[in-house]
């Protein structure tokens, strides 16, 4: 099981983005965080590369808290959040997308189900279109997300962008197996087979979806239904490893 990370009823949040050519929402997403931040947390950026003015709206802000870190990994969302992860001092971690939108009480209301034992939190959130018109109100009901060990390696219902877990998880889950194709649902897992996980209800960001999103998530997927099966097989296989940890 793993250990709580809760010392005297303080924390230090780090909170993980994996940034690509974002310079469209990064700013109102960066904000929408940083508003909500102690003095003693940290949003650590891994960028992989950016073309546009990404890295310039995020330097504007001049915060401390701002780390900025070039993916040295393997391209893509996988391996930036990877990098962005190894980065992370924080004994809470959330994961956040460049493009979305924050609520205020999101950090607030996920530490307070940390400071009740749970190691990995999972809250809701209203799905919008770039335009900012809402497409499903509630993404747990549209995913028909689910907890428990099965139900995630049929579905994926641990969205990272809607997540947040103790640190300690990364001792099972970095370095990530090479195989696994997208890391929240690698991550989910692991929550659940070696954790304590929860779904909270309250809606608390707004989901953007867009034609340019790294990951199919309420959208089709662009796998065949070989791959999709051998994908389930691997994240199977890989369970059976950690649970031996």
């Amino acid at each position: 099981m793993i250990e709580n990370v809760f010392i005297n009823n303080k924390i230090r949040c780090s909170v993980c983005i994996a940034t690509y050519n974002g310079e469209k929402h990064i700013y109102v997403q960066i904000k929408s965080i940083l508003d909500q931040l102690s003095l003693n947390d940290e949003i650590i950026i891994s960028d992989d590369y950016s073309t546009d003015s990404t890295i310039d709206i995020i330097k504007s802000f001049k915060d401390p808290r701002l780390k900025i870190f070039n993916n040295e990994n393997k391209r893509g969302p996988v391996g930036n959040f990877e990098n962005a992860l190894s980065k992370a001092c924080g004994s809470i971690i959330f994961l956040a997308d460049q493009d979305d939108e924050w609520f205020s009480n999101k950090i607030e209301t996920h530490l307070s189900l940390h400071q009740k034992h749970y190691d990995l939190v999972i809250s809701d959130a209203i799905v919008t279109n770039e335009d900012g018109n809402v497409i499903f109100d509630s993404f747990f009901k549209e995913r028909d997300s689910k907890p428990g060990i099965l139900n995630t390696l049929i579905k994926n219902s641990y969205i990272g962008c809607c997540m947040s877990f103790n640190k300690k998880m990364l001792d099972y889950a970095l370095p990530f197996p090479p195989y696994i194709h997208m890391h929240d649902w690698w991550l989910g897992l692991i929550g659940e087979i070696k954790g304590k996980t929860i779904f909270c209800d309250k809606k608390l960001m707004y989901y953007v979806r867009h034609n340019n999103n790294a990951s199919p998530t309420l959208g089709k997927s662009g796998y065949s239904v070989l791959k999709r099966i051998k994908n389930r097989i691997q994240l199977f296989y890989g369970m059976l490893f950690i649970l031996l940890k």
